[in-house]
């Protein structure tokens, strides 16, 4: 029978993904409610202190890889790394859930002849079994399921656990095989984004602008705001469709499944594909004109008034707290 709990990390030279850490936290304290070993697995040439931070936040083994001949992340390369290193196939394998591991989750279940849950708010261990909750359309309702797999691959929503140290073993193990399979992708070159941003599914704060931003050349109200509050500056569909932000920062069911602790809408109506990105955030705060918008249904403070005098002053009053 499959057994052990493993966590496949994404890293960065700065250490490891939040994302990654959130998971690994999860996983510790599953494989303490069943009685088992938990490992951290991580790909390509990271720095020590990645390692180092693994071993910090509870991880029992650490099995890092070498990168893959792709030269860089493919679904195909890294799923027969992960496979071929763990040698036979664990109890759960934990992911952030990030496009790496929405794409890797359903590949190593097929390889593993598992199941797959991807976009998990929670899981527990009860009875000696797994149980996943997981939001339903367009996260207007949450359900609760057990698989029969042997072996199941899951990912988890950032920010749903608070990433903690944690005691474990620290043992750093080598991999059962190198891995060896015929590719059918390579990565030619990684073009990376200017500037180092906040990665919007890791942010704590996020502060989102719409339609009621009226152009791109206000967005930098929004902008001074997020710096103040350390944040990350999201938009909803229609402020993308118009040209006025990058689609890396969409929110909503066509752009990033979010759930930071405080998101701040301006301008924005609540259209419901908005609302399914952000609707797990732990507080809501809606600024806009129209009393009646739909954002005011799921918001724990509104503001009915206008964003260009109440951002302003909100940025103030920040700053004079966070000085």
């Amino acid at each position: 029978m499959a057994k052990d709990i493993w966590v496949y990390i994404e890293s960065r030279e700065d250490g490891c993904r939040k994302a990654s850490l959130e998971a690994l936290t999860l996983g510790r304290s599953l494989a303490d409610g069943l009685g088992e070993k938990l490992g951290a697995l991580v790909l390509g040439a990271k720095t020590p202190e990645a390692i180092e931070q693994l071993k910090a936040y509870g991880a029992d083994r650490v099995m890092a890889l070498p990168e893959t001949a792709a030269g860089g992340f493919t679904a195909e390369s890294y799923g027969a790394a992960i496979a071929a290193g763990l040698g036979e196939a664990p109890r759960l394998l934990l992911l952030g859930n990030s496009s790496q591991g929405r794409e890797l989750a359903p590949r190593l279940a097929a390889r593993w002849d598992g199941g797959a849950v991807v976009d998990c708010t929670a899981i527990e261990a009860a009875a000696g079994k797994l149980i996943f909750t997981k939001p339903v359309y367009a996260g207007k309702a949450f359900v609760k399921q057990a698989l029969s797999a042997q072996t199941i691959v899951a990912s988890l929503r950032p920010n749903s656990v608070a990433a903690l140290p944690a005691a474990g073993q620290g043992q750093e193990v080598s991999p059962a095989a190198p891995a060896e399979a015929p590719l059918h992708t390579v990565v030619k070159e990684i073009l990376a984004q200017a500037g180092k941003r906040l990665e919007l599914t890791e942010a704590d704060i996020i502060v989102s602008g719409g339609r009621g931003m009226k152009g791109p050349e206000n967005f930098p109200l929004l902008e001074e705001l997020a710096a103040v509050l350390h944040g990350a500056v999201g938009a909803s569909r229609a402020a993308v469709d118009a040209g006025w932000r990058d689609h890396s920062e969409q929110v909503g069911q066509t752009g990033k499944v979010v759930s930071p602790t405080l998101y701040i809408a301006c301008g924005i109506s609540g259209a419901i594909q908005h609302l399914a990105g952000m609707s797990s955030s732990k507080y809501i705060v809606a600024i806009n004109t129209d009393a009646e918008a739909n954002i005011f249904q799921v918001a724990d403070y509104g503001i009915v008034g206008d964003l260009f005098q109440v951002v302003p002053a909100l940025t103030a009053e920040c700053r004079k707290i966070m000085e």
